[in-house]
């Protein structure tokens, strides 16, 4: 009996492959069948080669247009002084590296003086190529070896672009920070009161 059922359900099962393999193959067929609807003329009588000519011209002027959309919503006062207090600390920092000519230490971060050029100066490019100089003028003591050098262009650094470290807050008497958004949580500065 159980035979039995097996075979009907194979058997339906065919049928019901066969009836949609069918159905595919009519609208398959359909679909490539010649239109018996005449074409409307329209407007633009034209040939595929104009069209893609025209297409190609739009390209080309849109290409050639500089920034149509350059709104750049990640530069504001909040993202300057972000950079300015993440990247200025580790600048700062680096002032016992400077004093004792521990060149490779300020080499180790040379990222901090790009993002700090980078973030502190996004909106002004005059202030950021003169930054982006005196750095160029630090790591070329570092290259040349000079001691003095170094510390003069690195004093001369600090002082044009005014960095000042991130103070050191005592839980028990301030407040650094108040959520963890805030870029001076994991900082000297990241200390919160609590009671």
């Amino acid at each position: 009996l159980s035979l039995h059922i097996l075979i009907l359900l194979e058997q339906n099962l065919i049928m019901k492959l066969s009836l949609i393999a069918a159905a595919l193959a009519v609208s398959s067929a359909a679909a490539f069948a010649p239109s018996s609807v005449e074409r409307t003329s329209s407007v633009l009588n034209m040939d595929r080669r104009s069209a893609f000519g025209q297409i190609a011209t739009a390209g080309a002027v849109l290409a050639g247009v500089p920034a149509i959309a350059s709104a750049d919503g990640s530069v504001s006062g909040a993202t300057i002084n972000r950079a300015r207090g993440l990247y200025g600390d580790r600048i700062v920092n680096l002032k016992s590296a400077v004093d004792s000519g521990d060149f490779r230490a300020i080499a180790a971060e040379k990222s901090a003086f790009i993002l700090f050029n980078s973030g502190a100066y996004a909106n002004n490019k005059v202030k950021k190529n003169a930054a982006i100089a005196q750095t160029n003028e630090i790591f070329a003591g570092i290259r040349a070896g000079d001691k003095a050098a170094v510390k003069a262009a690195y004093e001369k650094y600090i002082a044009a672009n005014a960095i000042t470290g991130l103070p050191d807050v005592d839980p028990q008497s301030g407040q650094g920070y108040c959520n963890d958004f805030d870029f001076k949580t994991r900082s000297s500065a990241g200390a919160i009161y609590v009671r």
